[in-house]
């Protein structure tokens, strides 16, 4: 079974500017290439999950996110760092009619990662979560993810993440230290 390293995207592959959904609008969180390149060299896969729920308000569309995903993916695979896959939740309980629902994809649901874990043959338990919010590790915890770590300041953060990080290069670091101990 492979482990995965499963990352939110606003916040912690790019910049979170509110309902990012434009080419435009995607700036990349320094650092975030030198660590997917050094956790495929550890031997994980790379995993996006992420709540959309821009989709769910009508602020873009499912086909704006599509296209953007795309755009993102194939930036990974010139980066050296191709993505798996990627996994999405455009519910949100005060979406527009048709998104307007409760939904087990929903972080902090962890029903985008146990997909994952049974789409792509993944153990949960030797795999790492990164998330800039609390729900990303809610998220992580009820999966049963090995490890969750939050990307935030440690000083100003309370959270019950394994970890808190600040930077992707500490969390490169972290993923080295945790593999040579496995």
């Amino acid at each position: 079974m492979r482990r995965a390293l499963f990352l939110d995207r606003d916040g912690v592959i790019n910049a979170d500017h509110g309902y990012v959904h434009r080419i435009t609008d995607v700036h990349f969180m320094e650092g975030i290439f030198e660590l997917c390149r050094e956790a495929v060299r550890l031997g994980y896969v790379l995993i996006i999950v992420t709540n959309q729920s821009g989709i769910g308000r009508g602020f873009y569309s499912e086909q704006d996110f599509q296209n953007l995903t795309s755009w993102m993916r194939q930036r990974f695979i010139t980066e050296d760092a191709p993505l798996l896959a990627v996994y999405h939740c455009p519910y949100h309980p005060q979406g527009n009619v048709i998104y307007r629902k409760f939904a087990h994809w929903r972080k902090p649901a962890p029903g985008m990662i146990l997909q994952a874990a049974s789409d792509h043959g993944l153990d949960l338990a030797q795999s790492v979560l990164v998330g800039d919010g609390e729900r990303d590790i809610q998220a992580a915890h009820a999966a049963g993810v090995g490890a969750a770590i939050r990307f935030a300041d440690p000083a100003i953060t309370p959270s019950a993440a394994d970890v808190i990080l600040s930077s992707h290069a500490e969390i490169a670091a972290w993923l080295r230290r945790h593999n040579a101990k496995a």
